[in-house]
């Protein structure tokens, strides 16, 4: 069967961070015909709520409403993975398999220690990808080296400055839902499991008015927000919003 190529790979450490960082950009970007693909480094098998096989249920389920062409686990220690060859070597394999042109992975900096390191990872791994004499094979066939154009990072659960904003107006609905189909992970009134910060009550409306918020500061009803480790060219100025 011949591999799908795809427009844009978003990764995240755990099922559901794709969902809360880029899931607005994703859906629009497959609603003008993008191509994209998810792939989780861990099953959040730490995660306080919920179980593997709930989390990968609802995985699923988000990946349906957004519309991702594909969506793989690459089976990591959740808390517990680092960014070293052995690592790089599995994210490569796949970044080779779907040869994207964008990547999306997690924040720079964040509260959870998963996050910073999946950034690097896959970062550190995306250049990797680019160098000829790194030889890889996946399913015995052998694979020619590729590296993506642009890396960017999500925003998460800090505040961070964004280098750029995506406008998500009309997709918000869209991220919302799949965010909701981690219904182990959010707000649930009849939940006897253990509170969190992301189960609070609260969590999805500041979901909500931070892409609001983002959003007014350039003018639009939503936004999501990116950083990135170069500096970011535009072909013309009247490309910009």
């Amino acid at each position: 069967m011949k591999e799908i190529k795809l427009d844009i790979l978003a990764f995240g450490a755990h099922p559901d961070d794709v969902e809360l960082g880029c899931g607005g950009t994703l859906a629009k970007e497959i609603s003008l015909g993008k191509k994209v693909g998810i792939i989780d480094l861990t099953r959040g098998e730490l995660g306080t709520r919920g179980s593997v096989e709930t989390r990968n249920k609802e995985s699923q389920a988000a990946s349906k409403i957004i519309g991702v062409s594909v969506r793989e686990n690459l089976d990591f220690r959740d808390g517990f993975f680092v960014n070293d060859e052995l690592h790089q070597m599995e994210i490569i394999k796949f970044i080779r398999k779907y040869k994207p042109e964008i990547i999306l992975c997690n924040a720079q900096d964040d509260r959870h220690i998963d996050h910073p390191k999946g950034a690097n990872l896959v970062s550190d791994s995306c250049f990797l990808s680019g160098l000829s004499k790194i030889k890889t094979e996946l399913n015995d066939v052998s694979q020619n080296e590729w590296r993506p154009k642009n890396v960017y990072h999500y925003i998460q659960w800090k505040n961070s400055s964004p280098d750029f904003l995506v406008d998500i107006s009309g997709f918000i609905d869209v991220k919302l839902d799949a965010i909701k189909a981690y219904s182990s992970q959010f707000y649930n009134p009849n939940s006897v499991e253990p509170e969190t910060l992301i189960s609070k009550k609260n969590f999805l409306n500041d979901v909500i008015n931070r892409s609001a918020d983002l959003g007014r500061l350039i003018g639009v009803d939503n936004a999501e927000g990116f950083t990135s480790r170069k500096l970011i060219g535009v072909k013309r100025l009247d490309s910009l919003i």
